[in-house]
């Protein structure tokens, strides 16, 4: 483990609070553990912010790997009348840019309007997938510090109480139990820092495959209006 915190002397290693061993040091573990029952909540909004982000960004990183050829090969299959080949393709194709062009093929020989409104709301379906849980990282982003400043809140009441109840009023005493009581304010804001960060940066993965989505559809649309023009 890591030792943190060192005091010298034998009458103030036994003035550290938290440290279980009474052996000068005070691990990593033992100073979180000073932070009492609401190091558990934290400890599991840690938990699910980093299993949330792991899979999040796993399943957005898949739905963004699309083939630059792509729709240069939809555009082969339909100036050709292939459609069956197109649908074909677009149906091993697993992303939502080819579940998208999926939707506009099915639906040739309609008004293109009606193509795009169906396309459309094929995008929204696949924007909902992407962000799927997201919000509980945005959750846990506000709401670990606020736990961890409750946390120090009842830790700094329970030690001031305890001050009232015994009469006793010591520097030492009173400065080791307010340092460890800080440990629940200082783990809130760290976690829901890490949290605040990974929503960011998972919103910029999805804003991008958006794009390429976007980008993918108006192509489609251009290319499904091109025989009209010639």
């Amino acid at each position: 483990m890591i030792d943190l915190l060192q005091v010298n002397g034998a009458a103030a290693t036994t003035a550290i609070a938290g440290d279980a061993n009474h052996d000068g040091f005070l691990t990593l573990w033992e100073l979180l553990a000073t932070g009492g029952w609401i190091m558990l909540p934290l400890g599991i909004m840690l938990l699910l912010a980093v299993y949330i982000f792991i899979e999040r960004y796993l399943a957005i990183r898949a739905a963004g790997r699309i083939d630059d050829n792509f729709m240069n090969i939809i555009r082969d299959h339909l100036v050709t009348g292939n459609i069956a080949a197109a649908k074909s393709f677009t149906r091993n194709t697993i992303n939502p840019v080819a579940r998208i062009i999926d939707k506009g093929i099915q639906r040739i020989g309609k008004p293109i309007e009606l193509i795009e409104k169906s396309m459309d709301n094929v995008g929204v379906l696949e924007m909902y997938k992407l962000e799927k849980n997201l919000a509980v990282l945005s959750v846990v982003s506000k709401v670990a510090p606020i736990f961890g400043f409750v946390g120090t809140l009842v830790g700094l009441m329970q030690l001031f109480s305890a001050i009232n109840t015994t009469n006793e009023f010591e520097v030492a005493t009173i400065a080791g139990g307010i340092y460890t009581k800080l440990i629940t304010s200082i783990s809130g804001l760290i976690i829901g820092l890490l949290a605040y960060l990974g929503y960011s940066f998972l919103q910029t993965l999805i804003e991008k495959t958006s794009h390429k989505m976007e980008a993918a559809s108006a192509d489609f649309l251009d290319l499904l209006q091109e025989p009209s023009q010639s």
